[in-house]
């Protein structure tokens, strides 16, 4: 089936590419689609709306695809350190990753990637095809929903949303403009996790009961920015305002930002959302609950961070139960990675190994009656094919709204310190008004206006 934004996309792709790129006088055999390239006419204009770390390891995921080009870089921050390990990231340092890519590639000085600071600007431009969105948490969801109303194609970062209605209104803008949607929980295309979720989706592990995620616990100070607590004056070329976006006023610090922004509740909701977009996500993908949620968050256990800017959990413990009976374990700093547990046996998953018991079962192979689940090996190039045959990805929105919704609701368990029944067809806390208050966050004008503009 071939995507109904292919065509448009494609015909504009090479004049887009052409114009961007500083190319010499004699157009070398590979701008012609010679000698195993990809022509310009066959490839998608890509920007990045974020440029820190992450976007530095995703873009190093998608520049050897031939069939991309990375046009645009956008970010508020145009250089600095305070990013993974004190390192430097912004908007000039990711531009300076892709033009010395190309060149590199092409034996020429090439200059790809044009620079913006406002995301807005990056979806006007009718020659962009695709955008990845890898800013903080709270700078996820109206980027999202304008691309997909622009006709633009989407990867994003986990973890998806801030909010539960957040995630919502960002599936259901997916969906409704038809856009091509991949989350960026890796882990899906990863050949351990889907092998033990296989097993465990086709029986192999008998009934299945209980399923534990190990994460991570504490506020690693990953931007090694996390003594400079006090207020000071923004930096230089850096739009903190804009950084701040929707998220309410707060006095500029270097902790704050960057990198370290995961362990501040406004931005996002620390190891429970950064990590809960990842094992809690296999866990659906096992239990089958891709497309729902439990009925119950019960025995929800914290310690708070007493950091003076930094507020999320360092250690948690929260369960979610479903309708099926199974018990999901969410914890920190214990039994890291995956395990689910059945009446005949277990199977653990973690990044790079697995293990079945017994043993024997880890022989068995999947019949062709059985659940196969869906096979991606980059999920990078996953996003890009599905961008052109118009099929769903491997971690479509839905999808991914799902699973992190399961930490959002954590967090408010954990915040309320209650047992809390949960309706995963409405999406709504039962007989809890103040657990529901907390499924949305008021956003800062006027970006709460344009949340509700482009809300459908």
């Amino acid at each position: 089936m071939e995507n109904k934004h292919r065509r448009s996309f494609l015909k504009k792709a090479g004049i887009a590419a052409s114009s961007l790129l500083v190319a010499p006088t004699i157009i070398p055999a590979s701008a012609l689609g010679r000698n195993g390239f990809t022509a310009p006419s066959d490839r998608i204009n890509m920007a990045f709306i974020g440029a820190g770390n992450q976007a530095g390891n995703d873009v190093q995921g998608f520049l050897p695809d031939q069939r991309v080009q990375v046009t645009a870089i956008c970010d508020v921050n145009k250089k600095s350190p305070g990013y993974w390990n004190g390192k430097v990231a912004g908007r000039e340092y990711i531009q300076q990753v892709v033009d010395e890519y190309y060149s590199d590639k092409h034996g020429t000085s090439y200059r790809s990637a044009v620079g913006y600071t406002d995301f807005r600007e990056v979806l006007q431009n009718k020659d962009i095809d695709a955008v990845e969105v890898v800013t903080p948490d709270h700078w996820h969801a109206i980027p999202v929903m304008m691309a997909a109303a622009a006709g633009k194609h989407i990867y994003c970062q986990k973890p998806l949303s801030l909010t539960v209605e957040e995630g919502r209104a960002m599936s259901d803008a997916v969906r409704k403009y038809g856009v091509t949607f991949q989350t960026g929980s890796q882990q899906r295309s990863s050949h351990h996790f889907r092998r033990v979720c296989e097993l465990a989706r086709n029986g192999r592990l008998g009934e299945l009961h209980t399923v534990t995620c190990g994460l991570p616990g504490g506020t690693p100070d990953f931007g090694k920015t996390g003594h400079l607590t006090e207020t000071v004056p923004v930096p230089k070329d850096f739009d903190y305002d804009m950084w701040l976006g929707p998220a309410p006023e707060a006095p500029y610090s270097p902790c704050r930002t960057h990198v370290n922004y995961r362990w501040i509740m406004d931005y996002s909701g620390g190891n429970v959302t950064d990590w809960g977009g990842h094992h809690p996500d296999i866990a659906q993908w096992g239990m089958g609950t891709d497309h729902t949620g439990p009925v119950k968050i019960q025995n929800a256990q914290a310690v708070w961070s007493d950091h003076p800017v930094w507020n999320t959990a360092v250690r948690f413990y929260f369960e979610c139960v479903y309708q099926s009976g199974i018990k999901l374990i969410i914890q920190s700093d214990k039994d890291f990675g995956v395990t689910f547990e059945g009446t005949e046996g277990s199977a653990w998953a973690t990044r790079g190994d697995h293990k079945i018991n017994p043993e024997t079962l880890a022989d068995t192979s999947i019949g062709p009656d059985e659940t196969a689940l869906y096979v991606s090996e980059n999920h990078y190039r996953n996003f890009i094919d599905c961008v052109f045959s118009g099929e769903e990805t491997i971690a479509p929105a839905e999808v991914g709204h799902r699973s992190i919704s399961l930490a959002h609701l954590g967090n408010i368990a954990m915040m309320l310190q209650q047992d809390l029944d949960w309706d995963p067809v409405n999406e709504k806390f039962k007989g809890n008004f103040a657990a529901n208050q907390l499924l949305s966050r008021k956003m800062r004008e006027p970006w709460g206006a344009l949340f509700r503009e482009y809300k459908v």
